[in-house]
């Protein structure tokens, strides 16, 4: 007895708070805004553009039913997300790239129409059922800024954070990737009237949006601007930067683009993509594996009760 060591209580005390802390951040369903985060993004962002003009114009199936298919596959996508009791990146990267799929054939749907503006080489229709709303970029953004808008301001109503680090709730993940879907469309529109009608072309537009965002870095350290606000700027305006990144992998060369195509520029992006997402599921587990010196309390417990009898 007199040379067992006793551990105190305040160790005990201290692991039992470590384990709720470690468990509270593994109920944790988004995650932190890392640059890995934005690279990821802007991955998952090109690919949303590149497949949805594989299946909608290249497979000629057209901006009507591909819409349709691709909704159906985020609210699939949505649905394993929402019932994941943790971060898990391979369920919401994949919810990201299933809306920026939608949010592209949703953009083309409603800007564009089958005039030979938008549809070329002789072609008269895309696909089964409407060719197109044929809105313009113009009215389509602002539509869309509009339902933007609203979520917004639903979720301020709502009382919940913006801070997605925080978000935990059904309700709050609800509102998010609303924001998210309709977000994406938006950058689409964007990104398309900077590539088609701005003059400045798929490399230009592309150049344009990436300074935006060097901006925005450099706002982060001016304390009056919050940085929840930069996010979702940044947010929205990836989504263009990735439309006109992947106009300028797929599009003829006359065009301005790399004429690589949509099929061999989707596969290599989607290569990229799972590779990121390994990587931060591999990342993931290492954060939250219990290290060999932290005991669950009751095994703490046994351990003290054992050393002082």
């Amino acid at each position: 007895m007199e040379n067992s060591e006793v551990i105190p209580d305040l160790d005990v005390a201290s692991t039992h708070q470590s384990a709720v802390t470690t468990t509270k951040s593994v109920m944790k369903k988004l995650p932190e805004a890392t640059l890995a985060f934005w690279i990821m993004k802007v991955a998952a962002t090109t690919l949303g553009e590149t497949a949805g003009d594989l299946f909608a114009q290249t497979l000629k199936i057209g901006y009507f039913l591909t819409t349709l298919a691709l909704f159906l596959l985020f609210v699939v996508t949505l649905v394993v997300q929402l019932r994941s009791r943790c971060y898990n990146p391979f369920f919401y990267w994949t919810v990201i790239l299933s809306t920026s799929m939608a949010g592209t054939t949703m953009s083309d749907f409603m800007n564009r129409d089958a005039s030979a503006k938008f549809l070329s080489g002789g072609t008269t229709s895309l696909g089964l059922g409407p060719q197109g709303l044929g809105l313009g970029y113009p009215t389509g953004a602002a539509i869309l800024i509009s339902i933007l808008v609203v979520i917004f301001a639903i979720w301020k109503l709502t009382g919940m954070t913006f801070q997605i680090r925080d978000i935990v709730t059904f309700r709050g993940e609800a509102l998010f990737w609303s924001a998210i879907l309709v977000s994406n469309t938006l950058g689409t529109s964007m990104g398309d009237f900077l590539s088609d009608s701005s003059g400045l072309g798929y490399a230009g537009g592309a150049a344009l949006v990436a300074g935006v965002l060097l901006v925005l870095v450099a706002l982060m350290r001016v304390p009056a601007v919050p940085n929840v606000l930069l996010f979702w700027i940044a947010f929205v305006l990836t989504r263009p930067l990735g439309a006109t990144a992947g106009d300028f992998l797929t599009k003829p060369v006359t065009k301005g683009g790399l004429d690589l195509g949509t099929a061999g520029s989707s596969a290599v992006l989607l290569a990229v993509l799972i590779g990121l997402m390994g990587y931060a599921y591999f990342q993931e587990r290492r954060s939250f594996s219990p290290s060999p010196s932290v005991l669950p309390e009751t095994g703490e417990r046994d351990r003290v009760t054992r050393r002082e009898g």
